[in-house]
């Protein structure tokens, strides 16, 4: 039989990710000042960011659905 679905703790893993996500923009970005890297590699790393900042607004968004869903008591999932 399958695990029912547990998502207590839904909120708290989405924001942990989008927290390490802004960490990894925050890096990139030093990186690029402080590095010496080709126009080429520069502009990877600054397509990589902007991946980077959807994958945010996307765990912004299911963040917002999880808190949502946990006000209304979590409907049984199975």
């Amino acid at each position: 039989m399958a695990k029912p679905d547990n998502r207590n703790d839904n909120v708290e893993k989405l924001q942990q990710m989008k927290e390490n996500t802004e960490h990894n923009i925050e890096a990139a970005e030093e990186s690029v000042a402080h590095t010496d890297m080709k126009e080429e590699q520069k502009q990877i790393v600054k397509e990589k960011n902007e991946r980077r900042k959807e994958s945010i607004r996307g765990f912004e968004a299911e963040i917002a659905d999880e808190m949502q869903a946990r006000q209304n008591g979590y409907p049984d999932e199975q």
